[in-house]
């Protein structure tokens, strides 16, 4: 008996969307060490010691002192409860640090919600010390993680007389004294919020992205905070004079503002690019029982052997002429700006691949989940791939967002041979929403997958602490 063409093309269908029946699928929940292949992805390091010395001083008639980047927090602030995006805010005073490489932030934040840098709920003016000078940016978070900063309307560039590249223009360090303010106005940028400051007769402006002042912002503080990436050099920093809302802070003795790990000395083993990440005993992504596979994933850097890492299971060979598939249960926990992890199947030889070249962040033989930004998104949970040649693509906007707030997700990730016409065709789902990535012409030739997990990019960065459970994925196509 022979199938007509509207028989057949029925047929095609009901194999597209029963995927198990033709490929042989894997269901792994952790509840024990599955002795997944890992290369890199234990760093053992000694752990960095992390001062931190700052607050009120006395004899200084200052608030300051010496602070260290860590991803842990640290802050010395005044209380200043019930502001938001809709209220106006300014701040100003006096400024002196001594060129130490210093990471520290200045302005309005939520001490409930610390989490990394950028930290959500904030309005700063982020110091980075340099030697004789020192560097200034405006930056802001909202509620809902997503960040913005003053390019290009910031704080005036200069040429570098040798390498002939704009650089920022660098302030005064070493006991210089540089008057600055901070301001937030919600009716400038048309309604949108705008942030102003100002060092000495210098001026950055930053206007809140669009929908940013919709997302919301909770202040509860004002002070120094420690910028929160990873472990990380330290300096000293002082603030005299200051005037916070409208009012005066009298420095003639101890202000008694709140304090969190500002007078402390600790160890610490997120540095960056060490990574820790595998198989957990740990319980984050909602699984039924205790047990996960995720941790610390910081970028890699393809130039390094030893700056790339993976954790994943092996797999028959798998092409992009049939259908794979994968889902489970995932919680991002911390995530850091510049950030991003890649979930998905990929070749053991080929993504691994030392390459001299950082022309793109993806491995090559990737296809899968990345978690990255931009960082005035916050975190995107969508679909991207990246074949043996040129062939990429990576979804620009109406992803799924995931927020580093520790919440679990149920998650979906299909590639269907057949969709977009036959070009191919992957759909991401988190949650409730949706989203499609068709992949290029003549993309689907020449991929080959024979791992499936966690694999590093190939550009370098900060990073993510991520979890997944019960996942089940495609293990062979025969």
């Amino acid at each position: 008996m022979f199938l007509g063409i509207r028989q057949v093309a029925v047929c095609l269908f009901l194999v597209e969307m029963l995927p198990s029946a033709i490929a042989e699928e894997r269901t792994e929940h952790f509840d024990r060490d599955p002795g997944w292949e890992g290369h890199n992805n234990r760093l053992a390091s000694s752990p960095r010691t992390i001062r931190q010395d700052f607050g009120f001083s006395k004899t200084r008639g200052r608030i300051g002192g010496f602070i260290t980047a860590a991803a842990e927090p640290a802050y010395y602030a005044k209380k200043v409860p019930g502001k938001t995006f809709e209220d106006a805010l300014s701040a100003s005073g006096t400024l002196t640090c001594d060129g130490r490489p210093l990471h520290a932030l200045i302005g309005f934040f939520n001490s409930e919600t610390l989490n990394e840098w950028r930290t959500p709920n904030s309005i700063c003016l982020r110091i980075s010390g340099r030697g004789d000078v020192f560097y200034a940016w405006l930056e802001y978070a909202t509620e809902r993680w997503r960040a913005g900063g003053d390019r290009p309307a910031g704080f005036p560039t200069v040429r570098d007389p040798k390498t002939g590249k704009s650089r920022l223009q660098g302030f005064a360090a070493k006991g210089a004294v540089h008057r600055w303010s901070l301001q937030y106005d919600p009716n400038g940028n048309k309604g949108r919020g705008v942030v102003t400051a100002t060092i000495d007769d210098t001026k950055a402006v930053c206007h809140l992205g669009d929908g940013h002042k919709a997302d919301g912002a909770r202040f509860n503080r004002f002070g120094l905070l420690n910028v929160m990436k990873s472990a990380a050099g330290g300096g000293e920093i002082w603030l005299g004079d200051l005037n916070i809302n409208g009012e005066r802070e009298d420095l003639s003795h101890d202000p008694g503002w709140d304090q969190l790990q500002n007078r402390t000395t600790y160890t610490t083993k997120i540095i960056r690019p060490l990574f820790d990440f595998g198989f957990s005993p740990t319980h984050y992504a909602g699984g039924e029982n205790s047990g996960e596979l995720g941790g610390l994933v910081f970028r890699g850097d393809c130039r390094f052997p030893d700056r790339m890492a993976s954790y994943a299971d092996r797999l028959r060979d798998l092409t992009l002429d049939k259908p794979i598939h994968a889902s489970g249960k995932v919680c991002l926990r911390r995530g850091v700006t510049d950030s991003t992890v890649l979930f998905g199947f990929f070749h053991s030889e080929i993504s691994m691949k030392s390459n001299p070249s950082q022309e793109s962040g993806l491995p090559k033989c990737f296809l899968g989940i990345s978690t990255d930004g931009p960082s005035r998104e916050g975190f995107f949970f969508g679909p991207t791939y990246r074949i043996n040649g040129d062939g990429h693509g990576q979804v620009k906007k109406d992803q799924p967002r995931i927020l580093p707030d520790g919440k679990p997700h149920d998650w979906i990730f299909d590639y269907s041979p057949m969709g977009a016409n036959g070009l191919g065709e992957i759909t991401v789902t988190l949650g409730k929403q949706s989203v499609r990535l068709p992949l290029g012409p003549g993309h689907k030739a020449g991929a080959q997958f024979n791992r499936f997990g966690l694999i590093t990019t190939w550009i370098d960065g900060n990073s993510q602490n991520i979890y997944f459970d019960d996942v089940r994925y495609t293990c062979s196509q025969d």
